[in-house]
């Protein structure tokens, strides 16, 4: 401290992405994007907040952070291992290649698997944050 001055570290905090952005990127990450969505009449893929996204030719809905299924295959495609941290009651994916490399740690709260599910859909968002 030197002229009567504090010095505090900086703080630096990042925008919490909407579950549709994570959704989106997690989807650009797993070359998911447009050829794979059934899209809009102005070429956007078409998103229900309660659902997800509606693949094409009535496939169904694509929502890893609400599907089990969808979260392995994408966890499976991206090479992101999954971690349940029983001691640190968190659920964890991790990159560990390129600019998205971390670890991507969930509260578990009192459901492990939205937990697993929803760290493993960040890790691909940041993945597709990167390309």
């Amino acid at each position: 401290m030197q002229s009567g001055k504090l010095s505090l570290p900086t703080l630096t905090l990042e925008r919490v992405m909407t579950d549709k952005e994570l959704l989106e990127l997690a989807a650009k990450a797993a070359g998911l994007w447009e050829d794979t969505f059934m899209l809009d009449g102005d070429w956007n893929p078409i998103y229900d907040e309660q659902k997800g996204f509606y693949l094409g030719w009535g496939k169904g809905i694509w929502n890893p952070l609400t599907d089990d299924g969808d979260a392995l295959r994408l966890a499976v495609k991206l090479n992101i291992p999954i971690w349940e941290c029983a001691q640190y009651n968190r659920a964890m994916a991790e990159v560990r290649y390129g600019a998205a490399s971390g670890e991507y740690w969930e509260p578990v709260g009192d459901d492990p698997y939205a937990a697993t599910r929803r760290a493993i859909v960040r890790a691909a968002a940041e993945i597709g944050k990167s390309l």
